[in-house]
């Protein structure tokens, strides 16, 4: 080991004793949807980039190309806004499930009627930042400049400011400039836990409310990822056996991530259907929004 002051990563968390989380009605888990709506803001020429967008595709392993546009790869994003995100939303309203859209405000600008569709639908819209785009050696003061453009943009197309954040492809300095906005009930840049906490390292006692990178159809386009739908049903389901196992004496939290250009994909559509109908069997099950965990875990579990 090496280097002076405090450690700044919490590598103990809960431990071996996770709070009793309380959920409403005495649920043993809940279930928390996200469909991330990205298209229309990834990398582009067409959107003053360098390149064209290399990640997170039907094409795996695809490299960006410098200076010119991309026309398969932009095509493959925009069945996501043009197909896959109509289909995700038929089979969600369809049950009047709950769930949390990271909407990506550059991609919601571009499509207007995706943003009444989740509107009407009564879904939770969260911040997914003002691009799709890695923002890991991104300036500090640019990276601040855009999330306060994401807020303005964002309240513009929704009516409402956003009270969740999850920039997905961050830097270092965006959880602390998250928590110096001061206006996010919850961010969810993180993967380390099964439950909300909060991080104290940046001046303020920010509610972290989890998010996963497993049980998340972008396995599909990466190369050891699932193959067909049964895989990504049964991976749902056994994640959510656990949990809910667990559950009987603590309750957890159990994040399902989707994608409009992947999960909206019919042979992959089918799977989320299954598992929402397999739930939905089961009692004391939570089906919440982001916001729903995080206001309940504010006023059950105050930092």
């Amino acid at each position: 080991m090496s280097g002076t002051g405090v450690y700044p990563r919490d590598l103990v968390g809960y431990g071996g004793h996770p709070p009793d989380a309380k959920w409403p009605g005495g649920a043993r888990i809940a279930v928390q949807f996200v469909i991330n709506y990205e298209e229309g803001a990834e990398n582009s020429v067409l959107h003053g980039d360098r390149g064209s967008e290399a990640f997170l595709s039907e094409m795996i392993g695809a490299q960006s190309i410098t200076g010119a546009r991309a026309i398969a790869m932009e095509s493959l994003y925009e069945y996501g806004s043009r197909a896959g995100f109509w289909r995700l939303h038929r089979i969600f309203t369809q049950r009047r499930q709950k769930l949390t859209v990271f909407g990506v405000a550059a991609a919601m600008a571009r499509n207007p009627a995706a943003v009444a569709a989740m509107k009407e639908a009564g879904w939770e819209i969260a911040s997914h930042g003002l691009r799709w785009i890695d923002y890991q050696h991104v300036p500090e003061a640019v990276e601040r400049a855009h999330i306060h453009e994401c807020i303005a943009l964002h309240t513009k197309l929704t009516g409402s400011r956003p009270l969740g954040w999850y920039q997905g492809r961050t830097s270092p300095n965006t959880a602390r400039l998250i928590a110096e906005e001061g206006g996010f009930v919850y961010d969810a840049d993180s993967y380390a836990d099964d439950l909300p906490y909060y991080d104290r390292g940046h001046g303020r006692a920010q509610l972290i409310v989890p998010y996963t990178l497993d049980v998340n159809d972008m396995r599909f386009v990466a190369i050891n990822g699932f193959t067909e739908g049964e895989q990504f049903f049964t991976y749902l389901r056994d994640t959510f056996d656990e949990l809910y196992e667990e559950g009987a004496d603590k309750p957890r939290m159990m994040s399902v991530g989707l994608h409009c250009r992947v999960a909206g994909r019919p042979g992959r559509a089918r799977a989320v259907a299954r598992f929402l109908d397999y739930i939905a069997t089961r009692e004391k099950v939570w089906v919440a929004t982001r916001l729903d965990i995080a206001r309940h875990w504010l006023a059950v579990h105050p930092a």
